[in-house]
This record gives C-alpha cells, sequence and structure tokens, in this order.
C-alpha cells in the first residue's frame, strides 16, 4: 500500500506593502519615497475601510483624492504625491491598468514667485549660524544645491585642484557639476578632517561601512569602508538603517539643518517666509542679478528646461529691481 507524499504548504503571498517596498528599492527609489508612498497606499486602503486595492480602482482613487481636497485641505503638490503612490501600486507592483486612467490629472499648482533672500539677509541668517550647521547653509547659497543634494554629497564628489563639486543623482536622476565657493575651501578641508576620524573609529569598532547606491555594495565589497564613500556630513552617531538593518552612520538628518536655519532666521528677524530652498533661489536669483547668463544658471541648477529657471527673471522685474510704481512718479 503506497503512502500519501506529504505536501509542501502553500508559499505565503508577501504583505501588499512589503511588495511595494521590494518594487520601490528595485527601482532604486529613495528611501524617502518609500515612506511616503507606503503611507499615502496605506491612508488609502484605511479610508475605503481596509478592501484590498485589488478590488477597487479609479473611482475609489478619485474619492479618495476628492476627500484629500475637499475635507483635507491638502496643497496640489500633496495631492499629486497620493496620485501618484497609487498609480505606482496599481501600475507597477499590481501591474493593472486602471481604466479611464485620463481622467486621473495631476492637481494643478498655482504660480507662485519663489521667496528670496537679499544679500544682506543671507549675511545675517549666516551671522546667526556657527560651525558645521553655518558651513552647510553657506554651500547651499553658494552652490545652488537642494537641502538632499548636500546630505548626500560624499567625499569623493568634491574636487579641491578644480574648484568644483559633482551633485550625484539630482532630480530627475541626472548628475550635473556646480562651484565650491573658495571662501569654504579651507573650512571644507579642516571638517574632513574631523569627519575621517570619526570615520577611522568606526572602523577600529568594527563598523565604517557605508549604504551605496544601487549594487555597488555587491560589485564593489569593499567599497563601503572606503573614504572616499563616506558622506561629507555625517550624523553624530550611528543608527540602525531601516532597509538593511545594519548599524552604520548615515549623513545628517535634513531636519537638523532645518532647524538651524529657522532658529537663525527668527533671530536675525527675517519674516519672509523663507527655509533651507529659499536659499537655493537666492543663488539663481543673485546670479542673474550680477548679469550671469540663464542657460549657465540653468545648468548649475540643473533644471531640465530653461523655462523653469525663468522663474528668477520675474523676481529681477519685481519690486526696486524692476519696474517703478507710478506713486514714486507723482
Amino acid at each position: 500500500m503506497s503512502q500519501t507524499q506529504p505536501q509542501a504548504p502553500p508559499t505565503k503571498q508577501p504583505w501588499l506593502l512589503d511588495q511595494v517596498r521590494t518594487t520601490i528599492r528595485l527601482r532604486g527609489m529613495s528611501y524617502q519615497t518609500e515612506k511616503a508612498y507606503t503611507d499615502w497606499i496605506k491612508r488609502f486602503i484605511i479610508f475605503h475601510n481596509k478592501r484590498h486595492p485589488k478590488e477597487m480602482g479609479a473611482t475609489e482613487i478619485r474619492d479618495f483624492l476628492a476627500h484629500l481636497v475637499n475635507d483635507r485641505n491638502v496643497a496640489p503638490s500633496t495631492q499629486n504625491q497620493a496620485l501618484h503612490a497609487l498609480l505606482f501600486l496599481y501600475r507597477e507592483v499590481l501591474q493593472i491598468e486602471l481604466p479611464m486612467i485620463g481622467d486621473l490629472q495631476p492637481a494643478k499648482k498655482g504660480t507662485r514667485a519663489p521667496v528670496v533672500f537679499t544679500r544682506e539677509e543671507v549675511e545675517s541668517i549666516l551671522s546667526k549660524m556657527e560651525g558645521t550647521k553655518k558651513m552647510m547653509a553657506s554651500l547651499l547659497y553658494g552652490t545652488g544645491m537642494r537641502l538632499s543634494e548636500l546630505l548626500r554629497l560624499r567625499v569623493k564628489d568634491i574636487d579641491f585642484q578644480m574648484n568644483q563639486i559633482t551633485v550625484r543623482q539630482g532630480k530627475g536622476g541626472k548628475d550635473r557639476v556646480t562651484m565650491l565657493p573658495l571662501s569654504l575651501k579651507e573650512p571644507l578641508r579642516e571638517h574632513l578632517v574631523n569627519v575621517k576620524q570619526a570615520h577611522e573609529v568606526d572602523l577600529r569598532e568594527g563598523f565604517g561601512n557605508v549604504e551605496l547606491p544601487y549594487a555597488l555594495e555587491k560589485k564593489y565589497p569593499q567599497a563601503a569602508t572606503e573614504w572616499k564613500w563616506q558622506y561629507v556630513f555625517v550624523a553624530p552617531k550611528r543608527s540602525i538603517d531601516p532597509r538593511t538593518k545594519i548599524e552604520r552612520r548615515h549623513h545628517l538628518d535634513p531636519s537638523v539643518l532645518q532647524k538651524a536655519v529657522k532658529e537663525a532666521m527668527r533671530k536675525a528677524e527675517i519674516t519672509k517666509h523663507g527655509n533651507c530652498h529659499t536659499f537655493r533661489h537666492s543663488f539663481a536669483t543673485h546670479l542673474l542679478e550680477a548679469g550671469h547668463d540663464i542657460r549657465t544658471v540653468q545648468e548649475l541648477l540643473g533644471h531640465a528646461d530653461v523655462s523653469t529657471t525663468m522663474v528668477y527673471t520675474h523676481v529681477l522685474n519685481q519690486g526696486g529691481l524692476g519696474v517703478r510704481s507710478p506713486l514714486d512718479k507723482l
């Protein structure tokens, strides 16, 4: 009498959000995007009484977006992020092409002139800062980098001989080159001496491996501990990487500089609605004001289209730099 062979237990399907995380990581998307997308997908499911997205579609997405606008009064950029997260879920994770997808258009953003600090305001804000935070804020203004680009800066990206900084994987996944302000060369060298000392301590304690982009860690196993790959602005202590669960030293948290800039603005009595990104706006505006070609400014900012850079010419045409008020001619 033959015995019945035991059947293997069915393979357990990964949780939906785990599938989302895996898909995001396979596409090389950032951890910030991963957190934002999974949060929106979770909120979408909860809003529809925890129904599985496979049971829903364009109508439910539309209802959720309407809830965000009508009940939560979110900004167009927030609504668009939610839409992109849900489209990613259906198209990339569930492999479902939604019917009537053309009706789900991104929300239109109002045209707003960027907030710009005057040169005097920049000087006043920086004078209220010190140490590494002052250097970081100075680099934002002196290079036109975004905060995220500054934080991802690695030692190898700074060329002291050519006086330039290479910005890796900027918006749109593109690299670009910007200037290294001469006034920051020596302070930056001194800063890197201290960072290297911390890295050497990490190595002696059995750590010192940094997160590498894409699959470089597998291709070059030793690269993660090399000095040239370390972040320029590192966190004061090691932490557990949320993706790999490896203890390592990450770059500084963005909130550290954001809070420092806000505090400096308060001390300098700057009442404009400014932040770290305002230094980038000021960088572009002041270069144009000094007579630099708009195409050059476009390249330094990493804009794909010059029309994006053109917004700073509108700033130049305002206030005392542009048309005079008819009242002043009376």
